[in-house]
């Protein structure tokens, strides 16, 4: 097999039975079951889900995106090998280490596959909630510009790029274009107080106010989680996202739950420890790939001004990238995955064909 057949890139044209268009993301693609086979797997696999749950099957490409573009390969190859294996086994890694520690379950039920995920349905909480330990990015350089106010939390006045705070600081966006909140735009993806949530809680889809303190323990406590394990490792956890959701179990009792993906790459940033005590940010994170996008090409304003988008989608349609930089990126996310999980991470000869072949043999979602 070439290496362009081990990347999975077009994920939503998988025969797999379902009532409904298959929902495609930049990474995931999403197929939710029919009401009778998601009612046959529950009773099945035993799943704790209420019996009329719907379940969906996720699963996940090697497609990279950076800079609101999605980008290709010379090769044919048109992702990043081992990237999507790796993110599973990332989040993988830490919903497992929620669960045994008590903190809350996850979206996930199964995993058939290296690529796939059984999830069931949430009902998710209109917020993406970033915990920042160190001072880097995008808030580096709004501090740099003077802004010391985020999220409606006072920082101080003396702080250096890439320096440790003084504690972790929680500062939410929307998911999604939100409406009718007083002083949140109705734009997606845009900076809240805390204050925002607690006045409109109902708006952001709590269930009550109590459950804010739930979702902000939660966040405090999977944040120290990984941010542990990771400095045993001698990495850094910078900062991540996290996303949330309610559930109902088979006893009908209804949970908050972490949903989307955790402590990966692609949702943090990660410092190799040795390097940033030597004075250095070693990225273990998607961030190389942006840097690797911003020395690859001769105008980086392209992918830095946003009033030049137009040039940017031309610039990823019309460009190939060196696979050496593609396998650069494939090597970082292999990488983390095996120093975080402790194990080889096997790249699938033909992950299509696997995925088919396990749905249709152990789970009959494919005639």
């Amino acid at each position: 097999m070439s290496l362009a057949d081990k990347v999975l890139v077009v994920n939503n044209d998988l025969p797999i039975r379902t009532d409904s268009p298959v929902h495609s993301g930049k990474v995931r693609s999403v197929y939710w079951l029919t009401e009778a086979d998601s009612r046959r797997l529950i009773e099945e696999k035993g799943y704790d889900v209420a019996a009329d749950a719907p379940l969906a099957i996720m699963v996940i490409s090697d497609r990279i995106s950076a800079f609101e573009c999605i980008w290709h390969g010379e090769g044919g190859v048109k992702g990043v090998p081992g990237k999507g294996a790796a993110l599973n086994a990332i989040s993988n890694h830490w919903f497992k280490l929620f669960r045994e520690q008590g903190l809350a379950d996850s979206h996930i039920l199964d995993i058939p596959h290296p690529f796939v995920w059984i999830v069931q349905k949430a009902k998710p909480v209109m917020i993406e909630a970033i915990c920042r330990q160190y001072i880097t990015g995008s808030m580096w350089r709004s501090y740099a510009k003077g802004e010391r106010e985020f999220c409606g939390i006072q920082i101080a006045d003396d702080l250096k790029k890439d320096q440790k705070l003084p504690e972790l600081l929680i500062t939410p966006s929307t998911k999604g274009i939100l409406s009718g909140i007083p002083g949140v735009p109705e734009v997606d993806d845009v900076n809240i107080t805390r204050d925002d949530i607690v006045n409109n809680y109902e708006a952001f889809h709590f269930r009550s106010k109590e459950d804010i303190q739930q979702y902000e323990k939660l966040l405090q406590e999977g944040f120290d989680v990984i941010s542990t394990e990771l400095e045993k490792l001698d990495q850094v956890f910078v900062d991540t996202k996290f996303e949330f959701g309610y559930v109902t179990d088979a006893s009908g009792t209804e949970k908050l739950i972490y949903m989307d993906e955790v402590g990966t790459p692609d949702s943090s940033r990660i410092w190799d420890g040795p390097s940033y005590r030597d004075g250095k940010v070693v990225e273990n994170s998607k961030e190389v790939f942006r840097q690797e996008l911003l020395n690859h090409f001769p105008d980086p304003d392209i992918l830095l001004n946003k009033e030049r988008m137009e040039e940017r989608y031309a610039l990823a349609r019309d460009n190939v990238l060196p696979e050496a930089l593609l396998m650069k990126v494939s090597d970082t996310y292999v990488g983390i995955a095996e120093k975080i999980t402790g194990e080889k991470l096997t790249l699938s000869e033909n992950p299509k064909a696997e995925i088919i072949e396990i749905l249709r043999e152990q789970y009959s979602l494919i005639d």
